[in-house]
């Protein structure tokens, strides 16, 4: 039987031939088929099976080449397979070895470009032609760059052949005629024949290289001589636009008279200077992803085309994205700088540019198991923690924290539909938890009185205000007003438990969320957060529970269900899910995605039951959804975060000393300063100071109240005993013991909270009749939940500057 002749292997041709492979110790080496192409080498037992049985494959792409002797050679990916194979001469396993080095390398270029594709993906919201052209100019690169890739391959085969030829050339040289001069000779022949193969093989891609310049260079000049017309078009009619604008503003001068603040007319008769967030940003950088993956409670799958909708245009907005079917714009077209409240009609003040480090964590060792050990079962807020474990924020900062992704309320606010106004608070629910993923650090428990403002009137258009109303339990009222038309408030009372493993956090109360424009008043209580691995191992948290958003002026209703954390669960982890639902029930988006990262709404085109049963033997309710479109990302941590308790950019500037804050302000709170700069030592010796001096405060408010007969008389102060700083008569949480500490004003309850759709509240009397500053107890309209709401008056003490009202606390 003849041997096939094979064919000189070229870059990307595909090279047949036979090879003995090496099969068991019984039948040793047998002739089997091979295939090189694409990256890949087959083989079979004879030509006659590559059109219906292959043997084997593997990728070349991760494989390694070794020789072992003159025609032995041997193919291993580094696991599985391995190719013990023998050429039938020198030159023909120098052949394979060419051809196969040539197919790796191609293999991995390949693999890689494949990785980074989606980094080369023209913009969806881009025109067609430009996309076009842009594929083409990449694609070209690509098989340019590979030519080049190949010759650099061919390059060093030749640099490596051409000194074993040139050894050989000078061990004949050295030769006596003899009986050796035949075998040198047949040497330097095969090596001279090998040479050649790699010299056509070069020789071949430099054709294919020249060939592929010269077809493009006439292209490319004309695709830039198209750009530098443009350009210069581009640079004449801004030439033009500059011109019209002086001209405008000139004639605004002369006929409008000034007001006397002094506004900036420049920057007034451009309109609203963009802010992050707004629609023009967003409908230009959408990202559309698929319909969210089966989850337990509903499965979703790709609607028909015919549910599909292209817009009229980019202007159209996240109505038309989200599948409205109403044709309406959900955006609000008017101009924000036609609202006379609007920041652009005020004084142009620099923004003021905040601190983007702090000082890095120092690495103090601490036991934690000699301080919990006798903990276990009280609340974390009565354990005397030193600040080893705290992080430099207070708890009323890490609230103002909420307001992170602020823009998903902005974008709300626009929204003229309700239900996708929903999925915009849904989504600010689930954002308020991204910034905890990493952050494992306790915040300083505010003292009593204690407040903090974040005025970012000039940056983003909102300012908040939070004060700590209560001290057991402790509470924390918030309250933040934006000028692009929300409110939000809350209040805050946390019950916490030391369980020995994990310590969970449980906080009471409800938001609320009012749009101005719409009326719309939106309600929602936070879930559990459960700190693992408290003793041994490395700290992480979860998050997991229930919420509900419920809209009260429509009825709409979103339901989010956060996925606890399981070892043996095949889903994502810290998996979020939701289902937007009108008045009657019927479900109009789907949400999806994690509470650390991302969230996706797809509209609900069809609903229907008889899906796969879920784990409580119900069915699963099966909707066909429009493509998702993503509604939050969370912005990546700043440069260094693990040295800097892993803040956020936000979270870096909330201690940041600003001049004009109340003297109560946690800014000015000298064992947290301590800490941050790294003197922990007097930092807890600082803290031991401030408690102590909240509770001689508090005892002499408690005698007050007791000689003025206030209603908390029956409260005796133990002779030789801590003084009960709460009074439990009125608590409508469940308790189940009361422990008095030895330290003076040191109390324990284990508490629990009660059974029903709504969480306790804390009692609203106290026996030292304390009343906050800022804010009023009242009864809310909306749920009738007794909550303090804020009263006004701060921010008109701010611009006065006085301050005479606020207590001393620290």
């Amino acid at each position: 039987m003849s041997e096939p002749k094979a064919p000189t292997p070229a870059p990307g041709d595909t090279y047949k031939g036979w090879l003995f492979k090496w099969t068991n110790y019984i039948k040793g080496y047998q002739r089997r088929w091979f295939v090189l192409s694409n990256g890949l080498l087959s083989y079979y037992r004879t030509q006659a099976e590559m059109g219906h049985t292959c043997r084997g494959t593997i990728n070349l792409a991760t494989a390694n080449i070794a020789v072992e002797d003159s025609c032995n050679f041997v193919i291993s990916n580094g696991g599985t397979q391995t190719y013990h194979l023998k050429a039938s001469s020198e030159v023909e396993r120098q052949r394979w070895i060419t051809a196969l080095e040539l197919a790796k390398a191609k293999a991995f270029r390949m693999q890689a470009e494949s990785d980074d594709s989606g980094d080369d993906s023209t913009s969806p919201g881009g025109g067609q032609g430009s996309g076009s052209r842009n594929s083409e100019v990449q694609s070209t690169l690509r098989t340019l760059g590979s030519k080049v890739e190949d010759l650099s391959t061919c390059n060093d085969l030749i640099a490596k052949h051409g000194s074993a030829l040139q050894r050989s050339l000078s061990e004949l040289e050295g030769v006596r005629l003899g009986g050796e001069t035949s075998e040198k000779i047949r040497q330097v022949t095969e090596r001279a024949t090998l040479f050649r193969i790699t010299s056509n093989a070069m020789i071949n891609a430099c054709r294919d290289f020249l060939a592929l310049a010269q077809a493009h260079s006439k292209r490319w000049q004309k695709a830039l001589q198209a750009e530098r017309e443009q350009r210069v078009r581009l640079e004449e009619t801004l030439e033009q636009l500059a011109k019209q604008h002086n001209h405008l503003e000139r004639a605004f001068r002369g006929a409008t008279v000034l007001p006397s603040s002094k506004s900036n007319p420049a920057i007034d008769s451009k309109g609203p200077v963009p802010v992050k967030g707004d629609v023009s940003d967003e409908d230009e950088e959408n990202e559309f992803f698929d319909a969210c993956e089966d989850v337990q409670e509903f499965i979703t799958v790709p609607a028909d085309p015919k549910y599909h909708r292209r817009s009229g245009s980019n202007v159209s907005g996240i109505s038309s994205e989200l599948g409205m079917d109403d044709g309406t714009t959900s955006l609000d077209e008017q101009s924000l700088g036609s609202n006379p409240e609007s920041p652009q009609s005020r004084e142009v003040v620099p923004v003021r540019k905040r601190r983007s480090r702090i000082p890095d964590k120092p690495n103090y060792s601490l036991n934690l198991w000699s301080i919990m050990k006798n903990c276990i079962g009280k609340e974390l807020s009565k354990i005397p923690m030193p600040v080893n474990f705290n992080e430099p924020l207070s708890m009323l900062q890490r609230l103002s924290e909420d307001l992170e992704y602020y823009e998903l309320l902005d974008r709300g606010a626009k929204c003229q539909s309700s239900l996708e106004q929903m999925c915009y608070v849904a989504a600010f629910t689930v954002s308020s938890y991204s910034t905890t993923v990493h952050r494992t650090g306790k915040p300083f428990n505010p003292l009593l009185g204690e407040t903090f403002e974040l005025d970012r009137g000039q940056e983003s258009g909102y300012r908040s205000l939070c004060e700590q109303v209560s001290h057991h339990p402790p509470a924390a009222a918030h309250h933040a007003i934006s000028e692009r038309g929300w409110t939000l408030r809350q209040e805050i009372a946390l019950a916490s438990k030391f369980r020995g493993k994990y310590l969970s956090i449980m906080p009471l109360g409800s938001i609320h969320c009012i749009f101005e424009k719409s009326n719309n008043h939106y309600t929602w209580k936070k879930v559990t957060t459960t700190v693992h691995n408290i003793i041994v191992g490395k700290l992480w948290i979860d998050q997991s529970g229930e919420i509900d958003v419920v809209n009260h002026r429509t009825g709409d209703r979103c339901h989010l269900k956060f996925a606890p954390y399981s070892y043996f669960s095949r889903d994502v982890a810290r998996k979020v899910t939701g289902v937007v639902t009108d008045k009657d029930g019927k479900a109009h988006y789907v949400l999806s995605g994690t509470w650390d990262e991302k969230m996706e709404c797809s509209r609900v085109m069809q609903s229907s039951r008889g899906g796969e049963n879920g784990t409580d033997g119900r069915q699963k309710t099966v909707y066909q959804t429009l493509k998702a479109k993503e509604l939050w990302r969370k912005t990546p941590l700043p440069e260094g975060a693990e040295n800097m308790y892993y803040f956020s950019t936000l979270a870096l500037t909330l201690n940041e000393p600003e001049e004009g804050v109340a003297p109560t302000d946690s800014r000015r709170r000298p064992d947290q300063r301590l800490m941050e700069q790294g003197r922990w030592e007097e930092a807890n010796a600082e803290k031991q100071r401030l408690e102590e001096k909240q509770r001689t405060v508090r005892r002499e408010r408690e005698r007050e109240a007791n000689h003025n007969g206030s209603p908390a008389e029956e409260v005796k102060e133990p002779a030789d005993k801590a003084l009960i700083e709460d009074s439990i008569s009125d608590s409508p949480l469940k308790t189940e013991e009361v422990e008095i500490a030895s330290e003076p004003s040191e109390t324990t309850y284990k508490t629990e909270t009660l059974h029903g759709s709504h969480p306790p509240a804390y009692s609203s009397g106290h026996q030292d009749n304390y009343k906050p500053m800022w804010f009023e107890r009242q009864v809310d309209p909306m749920t009738g939940e007794p909550t303090h709401i804020y009263r006004g008056g701060y921010w008109e003490a701010k611009e006065q500057g006085n301050w005479d009202s606020c207590p001393d606390i620290f």
